[in-house]
């Protein structure tokens, strides 16, 4: 790990997450709410059939089938006590896989509805029968795989804190944890806390060598380590936050994000985002992705690779700069937009930029 000093910067302290913690940036209101959602509304598919069917992901597919058979045969969702309340477990006959999403939260008017009408069912059939439907509407969701042997990365930070990790071991954490910030900075991950991505750490283990003159001798190997992140789904805003809460990176109080970029994400990723070809090739892929989505909106899309494009343009200063992760959130936000119409890459493509005139009102750097 580097031992370079680490940078003059001022932040906030680090509050109590269980009362800040930020909720969905798409839901609105009062108080700490943006006037406007971060992100793109989801619309959702209310009644009718709903077949989960993946043509073009077999593999993928291959997964929610064998979770759907569980379910029929009675390995029912068991509610995960983390996170939000509508987080499940699956279990099939050899592996867990979690389901994910605050969109298995129903509101109190989707319950009530539901409740009425099993009640009409059952006292006036008559009627009850000619309902399209007496259960909850379908609702989409994010489905992860579970991964064994990781923790929240809040649980091994805090033994890290008291028991120092070997050399090489901590300098593979600092790289995997750059990795980490590279994600979530150009998605703009706007529900990143120390709770949401993992950590997995083996201790040291000793492996029979061969004989000595003295005995049997061992070569002990150092511990390895590995990180997760998880829970990607509140990403890609079309805005950047500007009313009353910045949607911190959490990662960003931690003592790995006061030590500047190393060389070896820099050599990973500068090359790429220093490219607008590489970057326009991206913002196509995503394009094809997206455009999935039965709410895909072509103009809310481009505001968010505008988003990206920013994001991606701080980003590739900072590493240039030789900059911490901490010195690239506390970086003037910006928003580079393509002004070419159409779809169809041209010579004379070219991108505005501009700069964020609104802080959030309660700045968290």
């Amino acid at each position: 790990m580097s031992n370079a000093p680490p940078p003059d910067v001022t932040f906030a302290p680090n509050l109590n997450r269980s009362e800040y913690l930020p909720r969905s940036p798409t839901r609105t209101g009062r108080g700490n709410e943006e006037n406007s959602p971060l992100l793109a509304p989801r619309v959702e598919q209310e009644y009718g059939q709903f077949d989960n069917n993946f043509p073009d992901d077999p593999a993928f597919q291959e997964i929610i089938r064998k979770a759907e058979e569980a379910i029929e045969e009675g390995f029912l969702p068991e509610r995960i006590y983390q996170g939000s309340s509508g987080s499940y477990f699956v279990k099939d006959h050899e592996k867990v896989v979690k389901l994910a999403s605050d969109t298995f939260n129903y509101s109190a008017i989707d319950r009530a509805k539901s409740r009425t009408k099993h009640s009409i069912m059952t006292k006036v059939p008559a009627v009850g029968k000619k309902f399209h439907r007496l259960g909850l509407p379908p609702k989409t969701g994010s489905f992860q795989l579970f991964v064994n042997g990781y923790k929240d990365a809040d649980f091994w930070l805090r033994k890290f804190d008291s028991e120092d990790l070997p050399v090489s071991t901590a300098t593979k954490l600092q790289h995997l944890f750059e990795r980490l910030v590279v994600l979530d900075y150009i998605i703009r991950n706007t529900d990143r806390g120390n709770d949401n991505w993992l950590i997995k750490y083996e201790p040291a283990t000793s492996t029979p060598k061969g004989d000595s003159e003295e005995g049997e001798w061992s070569l002990v190997q150092n511990p390895d380590i590995s990180v997760a992140a998880i829970d990607n789904g509140l990403a890609f805003p079309y805005k950047h936050p500007d009313e009353w809460r910045a949607y911190p990176y959490h990662w960003a109080w931690l003592p790995q994000a006061k030590v500047p970029f190393s060389d070896e994400i820099k050599e990973l990723v500068l090359p790429q985002l220093s490219d607008m070809n590489f970057v326009q090739d991206l913002c196509d892929d995503l394009y094809e992705l997206f455009k999935t989505d039965k709410g895909f909106d072509k103009r809310t899309f481009a505001k968010q690779m505008g988003v990206m494009r920013g994001q991606i343009l701080n980003l590739t200063q900072a590493l240039k700069d030789n900059k911490s992760p901490v010195q690239l959130v506390q970086m003037p936000v910006v928003t580079v937009e393509r002004t070419k119409e159409g779809r169809v890459r041209t010579d004379s493509d070219q991108y505005t930029q501009s700069f964020s005139h609104r802080a959030p009102f309660f700045s968290w750097c």
